[in-house]
């Protein structure tokens, strides 16, 4: 279902106009196509754009005469290199080290597969795939000695051609999982040497996500001999122009800056015939949707599409029915569900007010063994209360969000994940994407408005097999989430308190929340404790004052 202000007032049969995030387009109820031009009464329903590839709910292939409106809308010619459309024939020639069916049952990999079609057995071992020696080497410095599930399953069905879909949560090693075919598929054309433009373009929701996706794009591009351009919002297009003139064979972009620049001619992407779309759900749920169809007219109709998401929803489903043709689908882990990291160790305490900011020093000053050296990200649900929380901290905590100047958000992301600062506190602007090595802690000192967000934002901890450490703050008023928890908590095996058992059958039985709730574990109001505790005035600890400390 589209959402917005719906009409039909002087459209053709099954044409509707919709006003949604401020944008006005036509919408098509049997076929989805959606355009942002008025349909006259002969406007063909199906398969007009460039970026539809079907309609409906099905991943139909269609017919190789199917131009997809490429007149009117000056699309790109067929490319001989875009490889999409379900024809993912190419003979990879590799034995997997372990069956792949025993490798998917042991990672919880589910995959889904049009009719006729054969999912190839999982890459095992780095030295399986057809990487060049240097992009190897490069891998071994990075440290990486196998590779994820995600992308040990993702790398023969890109690699073969097919377009894709990938259900897996945030920190799984999806990047390098869309990265190493979009090289190999650069090295098959040449690297380059005739495209108009870049040749693989990876769309992401937010700024932070896209420089993480450039830093590993420079970090093994360089050892393929390919080069990549970020561009978002929030910065001058100067820089980003400049370097978009050094023919760049990777883009990494946010949807609304480049929908901005091709709307004003000045970027090219009519040879971008490997096309990512990483965080999908997230950049739907921030209503980039019509930015992302009016990009996808720019590409060649065949190219190969690669959908990343971490739910999968009706909204994600139909959009991805709309731009992905016969793809195979992976799922790693629940799909049906919102499920959360089993190697996150997950606390729900009731506080509110004061008591709060009291537990988050208590936390940071003493955190759970095995979380150490500390790396933790704070999320608050206000800029103002992030200001504040980072001057209850001190000196050693960074703060960003929303009203921080771009380079100002760059240095402090450098200064955490380099250590230099070992908390960062931050609005939900981090909350997906953040890609920070070693982060150990999440401390939600706001609780999120919607239960998919917390999963998200604990995400940020646990990343690639490693423990994490997740404490939230849940008020006793807010019994309705907590009945949202307990099936996410139970799924991860985690321990659910009788407070938060209790908060959860009250909203079960529709009773609302009151304030009778059990307190939790709430530790009184500030002060605390001196001599290297938070608050107490004594050295080394959070909120602590000087000698090093927190707060000081």
């Amino acid at each position: 279902m589209v959402q917005g202000t719906v009409s039909s007032v002087g459209l053709p049969p099954g044409w509707q106009e919709v006003h949604a995030e401020g944008k006005v387009y036509y919408w098509h109820t049997e076929t989805n196509v959606t355009q942002y031009e008025r349909p006259a009464a002969t406007t063909k329903a199906e398969n007009k754009f460039g970026y539809l590839g079907h309609s409906g709910a099905s991943f139909e292939h269609l017919g190789a005469d199917d131009t997809y409106g490429a007149e009117e809308y000056n699309a790109p010619p067929p490319d001989a290199y875009a490889r999409g459309k379900g024809l993912g024939t190419k003979d990879l020639g590799y034995a997997a080290s372990e069956g792949g069916s025993a490798f998917r049952k042991r990672h919880e990999i589910s995959v889904k597969a049009p009719p006729g079609v054969v999912v190839p057995d999982p890459m095992t071992a780095f030295d399986q795939g057809p990487w060049p020696r240097d992009l190897l080497g490069a891998v071994q410095r990075a440290g990486y000695t196998e590779p994820t599930a995600i992308q040990a399953q993702s790398w023969p069905i890109a690699l073969q051609g097919y377009d894709m879909i990938s259900v897996a949560k945030t920190g799984s090693g999806k990047t390098v999982a869309f990265l190493f075919p979009g090289l190999m598929h650069i090295a098959e054309r040449g690297n380059g040497r005739d495209a108009r433009g870049p040749m693989m373009l990876a769309l992401a929701p937010t700024r932070e996500l896209a420089t993480q996706i450039q830093e590993e794009c420079y970090k093994f591009g360089q050892a393929a001999g390919v080069q990549s351009v970020c561009l978002y919002g929030g910065a001058p297009k100067g820089r980003q122009l400049s370097q978009l003139r050094a023919r760049p064979q990777i883009c990494i972009a946010t949807p609304g800056r480049l929908n901005d620049l091709l709307e004003s001619r000045m970027v090219d992407m009519s040879s971008a015939t490997y096309v990512v779309l990483d965080e999908a759900d997230r950049m739907l749920d921030m209503g980039f949707e019509p930015q992302i169809r009016r990009i996808l007219q720019h590409v060649p109709v065949d190219r190969q599409t690669l959908f990343f998401t971490a739910t999968w929803p009706k909204a994600v489903i139909r959009v991805a029915t709309a731009i992905l043709t016969n793809p195979i689908q992976v799922n790693i882990g629940e799909t049906d569900q919102l499920v959360a990291n089993k190697d996150i160790t997950q606390t729900i305490e009731i506080l509110s007010g004061f008591a709060k900011e009291t537990r988050m020093m208590e936390i940071l000053n003493k955190p759970p063994e095995g979380c150490e050296p500390l790396k933790a990200l704070v999320f608050c649900s206000t800029k103002r209360m992030c200001d504040q929380i980072g001057r209850s901290i001190g000196n050693l905590a960074g703060v960003i969000h929303g009203d921080k100047e771009q380079r100002e958000r760059d240095w402090m992301l450098n200064q955490f994940r380099q250590g230099r600062t070992p908390v960062l506190v931050a609005t939900d602007v981090a909350a997906r994407g953040l890609d920070v090595k070693d982060c150990n802690m999440v401390i939600n000192y706001d609780f999120p408005n919607q239960i998919e967000d917390y999963v998200h934002r604990i995400g940020r901890t646990g990343r690639a097999g490693k423990k994490g450490w997740a404490f939230s703050f849940l008020d006793a008023e807010e019994t309705n989430m907590a009945k949202k928890l307990v099936p996410i908590l139970k799924d991860a095996n985690q321990i659910i308190s009788p407070e938060i058992e209790d908060m959860a059958h009250r909203a079960g039985y529709g009773r609302g929340g009151g304030r009778g709730g059990r307190g939790g574990r709430s530790r009184g109001g500030r002060g605390g404790r001196g001599g290297g505790g938070y608050g107490g005035g004594g050295g080394g600890g959070y909120g602590g004052g000087g000698g090093g400390g927190y707060g000081g």
